[in-house]
C-alpha cells in the first residue's frame, strides 16, 4: 500500500520529468497482473528532500475529464477491434497478458517505459543499500494502419505501426526509446466525432416577424399586447447563448485572428489545455519541516503520474512515497477506466 520511489539525480539548475505507472508497480510488488486501464485512488504522496533537494515539483496526471474518459475508451475499443479481427482466424495466438497500454504524453513517449520509476526497498546486504525492483515485460500497445497513397489508393501489404499517447498532438515524433511515432487518444477521439451546430437553435429568419398585418411568426404575434416585449425577448434568444460555452472549429471565432477556429479544440489535445492536468504543485526549501512535503490525494487515470522536478539547489535525488488505499479491486481502491 506504500510505494517508495527515488528519482535519478537531478542536476542543479535543471528541470527533469519522471514517470510512474501504478499498474506496472503494483504488478511487480504483488506478482500479479494489473491492467493499465484502471483509475487508481491515491491517499496521498510525500516528497522527501533528505539529500538536500531544493526547488519545485509539479505532480501531473491524465486529465480528470469527460473528454479523457471517452477518448481512452473509444481508443481502447478501436484497438481491441483491430486485434479481434486479426485473431479471428488464429485465436490461439492471443497473448495471455494482452492489454491496452499507453504513454501519458510526448515526453513519456520519448523516455519510454524503461525510464518509469520503480519501487525501492532496503537490501539486507552492503549495509542496507537501496535495492530497486526488477521488471518483467511491460510493452506499449501499437496500432497497425494500412497505408494509403496520396491519391487515396490502398497499398496492399503495406502498413505503419504507431504507439499511443493520452494527451497532446498526433505524431509528436519518433521515440528514441521505441523507434515508433505515436497517436493521440484525445486528438483521435476529436477527429472521429461530429461538431455542434454553429448556432443552436438554428433560428429561421422569420422568427422576429411578429408585427404588421401579415406577420410570418403568427404564433408569437397572436400574443402581442401592444408592446414589443416578445420581439425583444426573441431577439435576445436568437443572439445570446446560442453558441456552445466551449470553443469549437468552424463555429467559434479565434479572438487573435478574428477567424473561426479551423482545428479541434478538445481539452488535452493539441490546441486546448494541451497536455496533462496539474494535480498539485509543491515548493521545497532547506527549511521544509521534517524535509517532507505532502501532495494531496486523488484519483489517477491509468495510474500514470508525471513528476516535473525543477532543481534550484544542489545536484540531488528526490524520494517519493505514494500511499494507495485498500479496496476490493485485487486489494486496491480503484475502478476500471470504462467506469471513469
Amino acid at each position: 500500500m506504500t510505494l517508495l520511489l527515488r528519482t535519478p539525480t537531478v542536476s542543479a539548475g535543471s528541470t527533469s520529468s519522471f514517470f510512474v505507472d501504478l499498474s506496472q508497480i503494483t504488478s511487480l510488488v504483488n506478482r500479479r497482473f494489473y491492467r493499465q486501464g484502471i483509475n487508481w485512488a491515491v491517499a496521498g504522496i510525500k516528497i522527501q528532500n533528505a539529500s538536500g533537494f531544493e526547488g519545485s515539483v509539479y505532480t501531473m496526471k491524465l486529465p480528470n475529464t469527460w473528454t479523457m474518459a471517452n477518448s481512452w475508451e473509444k481508443s481502447m475499443r478501436t484497438w481491441m477491434r483491430m486485434n479481434n479481427e486479426a485473431l479471428a482466424e488464429a485465436p490461439s495466438v492471443r497473448p495471455r497478458f494482452l492489454d491496452f497500454k499507453i504513454y501519458a504524453n510526448a515526453r513519456h513517449h520519448q523516455a519510454g517505459y524503461a525510464s518509469n520509476l520503480l519501487p525501492i526497498t532496503l537490501s539486507n546486504a552492503a549495509g542496507f543499500a537501496v535495492a530497486t525492483a526488477k521488471v518483467g515485460e511491460w510493452e506499449a500497445s501499437k496500432a497497425s494502419i494500412p497505408l494509403v497513397s496520396p491519391a487515396g489508393a490502398f497499398l496492399p501489404g503495406e502498413t505503419i505501426e504507431r504507439e499511443f499517447i493520452a494527451t497532446g498532438a498526433n505524431y509528436p515524433g519518433v521515440s528514441i526509446a521505441s523507434g515508433f511515432d505515436a497517436l493521440s487518444l484525445v486528438e483521435g477521439y476529436a477527429a472521429s466525432r461530429g461538431l455542434p451546430n454553429v448556432v443552436d437553435p438554428n433560428t429561421p429568419g422569420d422568427a422576429l416577424d411578429i408585427g404588421g398585418g401579415s406577420p410570418e411568426n403568427w404564433m408569437s404575434a397572436i400574443f402581442n399586447e401592444g408592446t414589443d416585449q416578445d420581439s425583444d425577448v426573441i431577439e435576445d434568444m436568437i443572439t445570446e447563448n446560442n453558441l456552445a460555452p466551449y470553443p469549437f472549429e468552424n463555429g467559434t471565432i479565434d479572438p487573435i485572428t478574428g477567424l473561426p477556429y479551423t482545428d479541434t479544440q478538445y481539452p488535452g489535445g493539441a490546441n486546448q489545455l494541451n497536455g496533462l492536468e496539474i494535480h498539485d504543485f509543491s515548493f521545497i526549501t532547506g527549511t521544509t519541516v521534517g524535509g517532507t512535503t505532502r501532495v494531496k490525494g486523488g484519483n489517477f487515470p491509468c495510474g500514470l503520474i508525471e513528476f516535473v522536478v525543477l532543481n534550484s539547489g544542489i545536484t540531488s535525488n528526490v524520494v517519493l512515497t505514494i500511499d494507495l488505499i485498500p479496496g476490493n479491486h485485487r486489494g486496491y481502491l480503484c475502478e476500471p477506466m470504462t467506469e471513469m
